[in-house]
């Protein structure tokens, strides 16, 4: 693919290193490799720094395939793969003309700001401390420093006074099942799987499991197996140990779990039992949602209509893959978008009318069991208005 310096500059303001003041020309001695071949690699320099810019769709988010093709090209270089700001699906990479996109920056002996205070402090990531300098909680040498960009080196005195979290220990979510190895919850609407870092102070599902599980204690998401939407109400299970995390993971990924939602849309499907066997993609002009896309990735759904009202219908929906947004996208692409889906075209209500009502799965120990959280009632109230 043909890379320019248009495109070197638009990729570092994605990943919020250049700013609206760059143009250009600031980007210097642009070189191209393939490493290996089905990637390419850009190298240049940008306001005195080494930059390279992986293409790659096989690297997976892994950093350590990410560094060994820079090495390729430098077989020395030292540095690190550069976070990905937005954080919607990848820790690292993010979408560019249709290609996964990875930034690795070369370490000098002066540093960003916030690369000196992931290494300082290692236990909080560097994004997290992106959000703390631009929050105005460091200070470098005695001045305030709002700017993660800004260079320092080790013998820089730099001070962090870091608000304490807010105490949620009083906050409670209901518990359908637990035992020693797994926590089963019926999560109301509004309420976050778990936060994107340090700032985004408010209570979340992992928040909730942190008191009953041993699994990622040292992170944001401690528990986490399975995501569902801020608006999407419903069964969530949690692993409360290593052991049982790695078997839950295994059976999202192996497609071994049975997953049953309910949800309100506007209108009527031509049929009311099929299956949508439609491939979904990341939008390219919207990269946090979603669309049916002929090049993307296997998305298949179930549906069975329940109640057919005059405007709305109330559904159960059996997702057979889990691709992010697959419920939502799907019943857009059929015209009848879940209501109160703001992202993908439903009618304005007072929630997303999307829950999650069953969840089948084999807990550790071998025994499979369904977990239910009641559909609420005024999803059949509303699929009765006209």
């Amino acid at each position: 693919m043909k890379v320019t310096s248009s495109d070197a500059l638009a990729i570092l303001r994605r990943f919020d290193i250049a700013g609206d003041e760059h143009v250009p020309r600031h980007i210097e001695q642009l070189a191209f490799y393939h490493p290996i071949p089905t990637s390419t690699m850009v190298s240049f320099r940008f306001m005195k720094r080494k930059y390279y810019i992986l293409f790659d769709d096989t690297a997976e988010d892994n950093t350590q395939v990410i560094i060994d093709q820079v090495r390729t090209v430098k077989q020395d270089e030292t540095g690190e793969v550069v976070q990905n700001p937005n954080d919607h699906l990848m820790t690292y990479g993010l979408p560019f003309k249709g290609k996964d996109t990875y930034l690795f920056v070369a370490l000098s002996d002066k540093k960003r700001l916030d690369i000196e205070l992931a290494e300082r402090y290692p236990e909080t990531s560097r994004s997290t401390w992106q959000k703390h300098v631009r929050a105005g909680h460091v200070k470098v040498n005695g001045a305030l420093q709002e700017s993660p960009k800004f260079e320092v080196t080790e013998n820089d005195v730099i001070a962090v006074d870091v608000p304490r979290q807010t105490d949620f220990s009083d906050r409670e979510l209901p518990i359908i099942y637990i035992d020693d190895n797994v926590i089963v919850v019926d999560k109301p609407i509004g309420v976050l799987t778990h936060s994107k870092g340090a700032l985004n102070d408010e209570f979340t599902v992992a928040e909730f499991f942190r008191r009953y599980t041993t699994v990622g204690l040292d992170t944001n998401r401690p528990g986490i197996v399975h995501r569902l939407d801020r608006d999407t109400s419903g069964v969530m299970i949690g692993a409360r140990n290593e052991e049982a995390a790695t078997a839950l993971q295994k059976q999202f990924a192996d497609r071994k779990t049975k997953k049953e939602y309910a949800a309100v849309v506007t209108g009527h499907p031509k049929q009311d039992e099929a299956l949508i066997d439609l491939p979904i993609g990341r939008n390219p002009t919207a990269p946090s949602t979603f669309r049916v896309d002929t090049g993307g990735k296997e998305a298949q759904t179930t549906y069975k209509v329940e109640v057919s009202g005059p405007s709305y219908s109330l559904l159960r929906l059996r997702p057979r893959t889990g691709r992010t947004h697959q419920l939502r996208v799907h019943m857009q692409y059929l015209g009848t978008p879940i209501v109160g889906d703001r992202v993908y075209g439903g009618a304005a209500a007072d929630r997303l009318y999307l829950h999650a009502a069953s969840l089948e799965v084999t807990i550790p120990g071998g025994e499979r069991k369904v977990f239910e959280s009641p559909v609420p009632r005024l999803f059949t109230e509303k699929a009765h208005e006209s």
